[in-house]
Protein backbone atom coordinates (compact mmCIF):
# COMPACT_ATOMS: atom_id res chain seq x y z
CA UNK A 1 0.00 0.00 0.00
CA UNK A 2 1.46 3.34 -1.56
CA UNK A 3 1.38 5.69 2.15
CA UNK A 4 -0.40 8.46 -0.72
CA UNK A 5 -3.40 6.08 -0.26
CA UNK A 6 -4.04 5.31 3.56
CA UNK A 7 -5.80 7.05 5.78
CA UNK A 8 -4.57 10.57 7.24
CA UNK A 9 -3.93 9.20 10.33
CA UNK A 10 -1.65 6.19 9.37
CA UNK A 11 0.56 8.61 7.12
CA UNK A 12 0.42 10.89 10.28
CA UNK A 13 1.64 8.32 12.15
CA UNK A 14 3.94 6.89 9.77
CA UNK A 15 5.40 10.41 9.56
CA UNK A 16 5.90 10.75 13.24
CA UNK A 17 7.42 7.29 13.46
CA UNK A 18 10.05 8.20 10.29
CA UNK A 19 10.92 11.01 12.50
CA UNK A 20 12.19 9.08 14.96
CA UNK A 21 14.49 6.58 12.32
CA UNK A 22 15.84 9.67 11.06
CA UNK A 23 17.04 10.89 14.30
CA UNK A 24 18.73 7.47 14.80
CA UNK A 25 20.38 7.98 10.88
CA UNK A 26 22.02 11.30 12.56
CA UNK A 27 23.56 8.80 15.13
CA UNK A 28 24.82 6.46 12.42
CA UNK A 29 26.67 10.34 10.33
CA UNK A 30 28.11 11.24 14.02
CA UNK A 31 30.55 7.86 13.69
CA UNK A 32 31.19 8.27 9.99
CA UNK A 33 28.43 5.61 9.16
CA UNK A 34 26.26 6.04 5.90
CA UNK A 35 23.13 7.64 7.55
CA UNK A 36 20.42 5.11 7.80
CA UNK A 37 17.99 4.78 10.62
CA UNK A 38 15.24 2.36 11.78
CA UNK A 39 12.76 1.95 15.01
CA UNK A 40 10.62 -1.12 15.74
CA UNK A 41 7.04 -0.15 16.33
CA UNK A 42 5.05 -2.59 18.64
CA UNK A 43 1.21 -1.54 19.19
CA UNK A 44 2.00 2.49 18.84
CA UNK A 45 5.22 2.59 20.85
CA UNK A 46 8.40 1.80 19.96
CA UNK A 47 10.29 -0.47 21.51
CA UNK A 48 13.66 -0.72 19.78
CA UNK A 49 15.93 1.24 17.27
CA UNK A 50 19.10 1.33 15.12
CA UNK A 51 21.20 2.71 12.89
CA UNK A 52 24.31 1.28 10.80
CA UNK A 53 27.16 0.49 12.24
CA UNK A 54 28.83 -1.70 9.35
CA UNK A 55 32.30 0.27 9.44
CA UNK A 56 32.53 0.41 13.44
CA UNK A 57 31.28 -3.09 13.80
CA UNK A 58 33.56 -4.43 11.09
CA UNK A 59 30.06 -6.50 10.60
CA UNK A 60 28.64 -6.25 6.92
CA UNK A 61 25.01 -7.34 8.91
CA UNK A 62 24.93 -4.66 11.08
CA UNK A 63 23.00 -2.42 9.33
CA UNK A 64 19.81 -0.56 10.91
CA UNK A 65 17.26 -2.83 10.10
CA UNK A 66 19.13 -5.49 11.65
CA UNK A 67 20.37 -3.30 15.08
CA UNK A 68 16.81 -2.38 15.04
CA UNK A 69 15.31 -6.41 14.97
CA UNK A 70 17.95 -7.19 17.14
CA UNK A 71 17.30 -5.36 19.55
CA UNK A 72 13.44 -5.66 19.48
CA UNK A 73 13.81 -10.16 19.65
CA UNK A 74 16.16 -9.09 22.95
CA UNK A 75 13.36 -6.99 24.22
CA UNK A 76 10.17 -9.20 23.70
CA UNK A 77 12.54 -12.65 23.92
CA UNK A 78 12.01 -13.64 20.84
CA UNK A 79 12.81 -13.79 17.33
CA UNK A 80 9.44 -13.60 15.79
CA UNK A 81 8.13 -10.30 16.08
CA UNK A 82 4.78 -10.78 15.25
CA UNK A 83 2.45 -7.25 15.18
CA UNK A 84 5.44 -4.90 15.14
CA UNK A 85 6.10 -2.23 12.34
CA UNK A 86 9.50 -1.57 11.22
CA UNK A 87 10.27 2.20 9.98
CA UNK A 88 13.60 2.55 7.87
CA UNK A 89 14.77 5.51 6.28
CA UNK A 90 15.77 3.91 3.11
CA UNK A 91 14.38 0.97 1.00
CA UNK A 92 15.66 -2.27 2.94
CA UNK A 93 18.19 -4.31 0.89
CA UNK A 94 17.74 -7.78 0.23
CA UNK A 95 19.68 -9.11 3.43
CA UNK A 96 17.72 -7.01 5.60
CA UNK A 97 14.31 -7.82 3.69
CA UNK A 98 14.74 -11.84 4.62
CA UNK A 99 15.12 -10.81 7.89
CA UNK A 100 11.93 -8.78 8.14
CA UNK A 101 10.33 -11.83 6.91
CA UNK A 102 12.17 -13.87 9.21
CA UNK A 103 10.93 -11.97 12.07
CA UNK A 104 7.22 -12.19 10.96
CA UNK A 105 7.02 -8.20 10.71
CA UNK A 106 3.15 -6.81 10.42
CA UNK A 107 4.41 -4.00 8.29
CA UNK A 108 7.86 -2.29 6.86
CA UNK A 109 7.74 1.30 5.98
CA UNK A 110 10.39 3.16 4.23
CA UNK A 111 11.76 6.63 2.91
CA UNK A 112 13.41 6.89 0.33
CA UNK A 113 14.15 4.38 -2.50
CA UNK A 114 17.78 2.43 -3.23
CA UNK A 115 17.89 2.78 -6.94
CA UNK A 116 21.49 0.17 -6.53
CA UNK A 117 20.04 -2.42 -3.84
CA UNK A 118 16.40 -1.48 -2.81
CA UNK A 119 14.78 -5.03 -1.94
CA UNK A 120 11.23 -3.33 -1.77
CA UNK A 121 10.48 -2.64 -5.07
CA UNK A 122 13.07 -0.40 -6.98
CA UNK A 123 15.64 -3.55 -8.33
CA UNK A 124 13.46 -6.25 -6.73
CA UNK A 125 10.54 -6.70 -4.69
CA UNK A 126 10.94 -9.91 -2.03
CA UNK A 127 7.73 -8.62 -0.05
CA UNK A 128 5.33 -9.64 -3.09
CA UNK A 129 7.13 -13.30 -4.07
CA UNK A 130 4.12 -15.23 -3.43
CA UNK A 131 6.11 -18.77 -3.22
CA UNK A 132 7.37 -17.07 0.66
CA UNK A 133 5.17 -18.48 3.52
CA UNK A 134 5.11 -14.86 5.21
CA UNK A 135 3.69 -11.50 3.21
CA UNK A 136 5.13 -8.13 4.82
CA UNK A 137 2.67 -5.18 4.29
CA UNK A 138 5.61 -2.91 2.97
CA UNK A 139 4.47 1.08 2.50
CA UNK A 140 6.91 3.15 0.55
CA UNK A 141 7.84 7.12 0.29
CA UNK A 142 7.35 8.19 3.92
CA UNK A 143 9.11 11.29 4.05
CA UNK A 144 10.78 10.00 1.01
CA UNK A 145 12.67 13.81 0.08
CA UNK A 146 13.81 14.61 3.72
CA UNK A 147 14.94 11.27 3.78
CA UNK A 148 16.73 10.75 0.88
CA UNK A 149 18.02 14.09 1.56
CA UNK A 150 20.27 13.45 4.60
CA UNK A 151 22.05 10.59 2.66
CA UNK A 152 22.69 13.39 -0.67
CA UNK A 153 24.16 15.56 2.21
CA UNK A 154 26.29 12.99 3.83
CA UNK A 155 27.63 11.53 0.65
CA UNK A 156 28.13 15.22 -0.97
CA UNK A 157 29.71 16.23 2.88
CA UNK A 158 32.15 12.31 2.62
CA UNK A 159 33.31 13.81 -1.65
CA UNK A 160 34.00 16.97 -0.42
CA UNK A 161 36.37 16.17 2.24
CA UNK A 162 37.79 13.85 0.12
CA UNK A 163 38.72 16.24 -2.28
CA UNK A 164 40.13 18.26 0.61
CA UNK A 165 42.43 15.48 1.62
CA UNK A 166 46.25 15.94 0.55
CA UNK A 167 46.99 13.19 -2.08
CA UNK A 168 49.57 10.95 0.04
CA UNK A 169 52.72 9.39 -2.13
Amino acid sequence: MDHLTQPQETAATDAIFMRQAMAQAHNAWALGEVPVGAVVVKDGIVIACGFNQPIGNHDPTAHAEIMALRAAAILLGNYRLPGCELYVTLEPCMMCAGAMMHARLARVIYGASDPKTGASGSVINVFEQEKLNHHTALSGGVLADECGTLLKQFFSERRLAQKKQPELL
